[in-house]
């Protein structure tokens, strides 16, 4: 995450600035594209509400460690974005010009066609920068998958009913409001803790219109943030600030860290080496020992 966003990031949720130093990632601009012959399937991530496109590094990672072309969008205006030529903004938090899961998933759209560019060999980059080696024509848009967190899960379904070429989708507790009607006969998996089917009818209402390949597991002690980076980096955040333990589990619950993070591994990439690449592993049949704490919810 570029360090102005960051700040910017930090400030807004009540942290001082300079408490604590950016966690390193093992990515680097530029990295070239490893190939081993056929292109490479793409997964695209949407963040959640007042969010960035670098929330959900570990999965992520994670994926483009097993091969895939991970795209990550900043949904401007609703992000902690930061230009190439330095301007930052910030989230409008004016409710009259709130972005819904609508507006993301249009973003989305535009972002599947520059895929669709990058797949032809074409670069989409606004400014015309060289693309890292092998990207061009590396990549394969009829192997197009989505994740996304609260309000960008929500946005992942909304997608997937007007776009076909979201092959498989997987949202980390959506809300799944307004309301997204309508059916789907695609792959779909739900990863829930505050919006649950039982807690939330708009994600019961979606549950009835999956026809096609559908899941919903649950992992104990998790809350809406759990699924995602906060689930390592608020702890750490908590010992520079000094959060108390009451404080810091209305943060992450009562997971623990390091099994959140074997979860958000293996889970997601489990999901999409299914439907994108058609390999069959057995965690997403039912409960697993290695992973005693995630519930198959019917």
């Amino acid at each position: 995450m570029p360090a102005g966003a960051l700040r910017e990031l930090l400030a807004s949720a009540g942290f001082p600035v300079d408490a604590v130093q950016a966690p390193l990632t093992s990515g680097h601009q530029g990295a070239p594209v490893r190939r081993s012959g056929r292109e490479l399937p793409v997964v695209v991530f949407s963040h959640g509400a007042h969010s960035h496109r670098a929330d959900h590094t570990v999965m992520v990672q994670e994926l483009a460690s097993h091969g895939y072309v991970v795209v990550t969008a900043d949904h401007t205006y609703d992000a902690f974005t930061e230009f190439p030529d330095g301007r930052i903004l910030t989230p409008l938090m004016d409710p009259q010009h709130a972005m819904g899961p609508a507006d993301f998933a249009a973003d989305i759209r535009f972002i599947l066609d520059c895929v669709e560019d990058l797949a032809a060999g074409r670069n989409p980059d606004a400014d015309g920068r060289p693309l890292p080696t092998g990207l061009a024509g590396g990549v394969d848009p009829r192997r197009i998958g989505m994740f996304g967190w609260s309000k960008g899960g929500t946005a992942t379904a909304r997608l997937m009913l007007d776009d076909p070429r979201v092959r498989a989708g997987l949202s980390l507790d959506g809300p799944m409001l307004p309301a997204v009607t309508g059916d789907l006969d695609r792959p779909f998996m739900m990863t829930t803790a505050a919006f649950t089917r039982a807690a939330e009818p708009g994600v019961a209402e979606f549950w009835t219109r999956l026809r096609g390949w559908r899941l919903n597991i649950q992992a104990e002690g998790a809350v809406h943030a759990s699924y995602g980076d906060n689930q390592v980096l608020i702890p750490q955040l908590a010992v520079a600030v000094g959060m108390s333990d009451a404080e810091l589990l209305g943060w992450i619950g009562t997971l623990a860290p390091a099994r959140a993070v074997r979860i958000q591994q293996a889970y997601p990439l489990a999901f999409f080496d299914l439907h994108l690449r058609h390999r069959r592993g057995p965690l997403l049949d039912g409960p697993s020992r290695a992973f005693p704490e995630v519930t198959f919810l019917p």
